[in-house]
């Protein structure tokens, strides 16, 4: 399941021709964007209009990017990489100039022909979805352990030599941690709660693996946020009253985002993940 818009590939020969990566759909979009944006082939990316929708597309060799070079291409962490930073720089870009649908990473039409066609049979979906995020954008609020913000328990005395004085120390760093993970996991929700609260919609992700998030301590929200232009500044003034209430997480505020997790109903988790400088408050 993705968070993005689910135009299903059309099914047919891998390896030959050039297919149409789909970047998102929109209900207009500026040739002069187009023209200086660049596609998956490195080309300048184009629009394909039917049912009183755009979709944006590039060229997508199917020697690269067919259902089979798919398949192996998405094993390799290198390549998905520059593929997700590649759509990613595209749909920001399109959402610069109004709301977006984004499409889901690797999504490979054959032809024109075929990205119409899913225009026009899911027109009334797409442009429902339009008009939902039509002046809003996507912020994230991740927050993470603090290690010590939560009182250590005090070892208890005892006797039974070296090895019982172990266990006991042992026994004690455990129950400290779990319950700064306990404390960590109610604060996480206390915020997400407010968050919500201001935004027109929210989604709590799962929270990533350090080796993702690159954070040194573990993620005990990964909350994402649908926030109306008008109602950015105060929702950065939560998050930085959130961050002094619940010192036991720390924050961290990222966006604006394409509404990559509010391109349909249904909660998800993110199509991609790309990485960039945290935004705003959170300390």
């Amino acid at each position: 399941m993705s968070s993005t818009a689910d135009l299903l590939p059309a099914p047919g020969p891998a390896g030959t021709g050039v297919g149409m990566w789909l970047h998102g759909v929109t209900r207009d979009v500026d040739p002069a964007l187009l023209a200086t944006t660049v596609g998956m082939d490195g080309a300048a990316t184009r629009a394909v209009r039917a049912a009183g929708l755009v979709a944006v597309v590039s060229a997508a060799p199917l020697s690269e990017y067919g259902e089979e070079a798919l398949s192996r291409n998405l094993e390799d962490l290198a390549w998905l990489e520059r593929a997700a930073r590649t759509h990613h720089a595209v749909v920001a870009a399109l959402s610069r100039g109004g709301a977006v649908v984004p499409a889901r990473l690797a999504t490979v039409h054959h032809d024109d022909a075929r990205v119409a066609g899913q225009l026009t049979a899911r027109r009334a979906e797409l442009t429902a979805v339009l008009d939902r995020l039509t002046g809003h954008d996507e912020w994230g609020v991740k927050g993470y352990v603090v290690p010590g913000a939560t009182p250590r328990p005090t070892e208890p005395a005892g006797s039974g030599g070296a090895g019982a004085a172990y266990l006991r120390r042992r026994r004690a760093q455990l129950t400290a941690r779990e319950e700064g993970q306990r404390i960590a996991a109610e604060a996480a929700g206390a915020v997400h709660e407010a968050l919500a609260g201001h935004a027109a919609a929210a989604r709590r992700h799962p929270p990533q693996d350090r080796r993702l998030s690159g954070a040194p301590t573990a993620m005990a929200l990964n909350g994402a946020y649908l926030v109306g232009h008008g109602a950015v500044a105060g929702f950065r003034r939560l998050v930085d009253a959130l961050a002094g209430r619940h010192p036991e997480i720390r924050l961290e505020l990222t966006g604006p985002w394409p509404p990559y997790s509010f391109a349909d109903e249904r909660p998800a988790g993110p199509a991609l993940t790309v990485r960039e400088p945290a935004r705003g408050p959170a300390t």
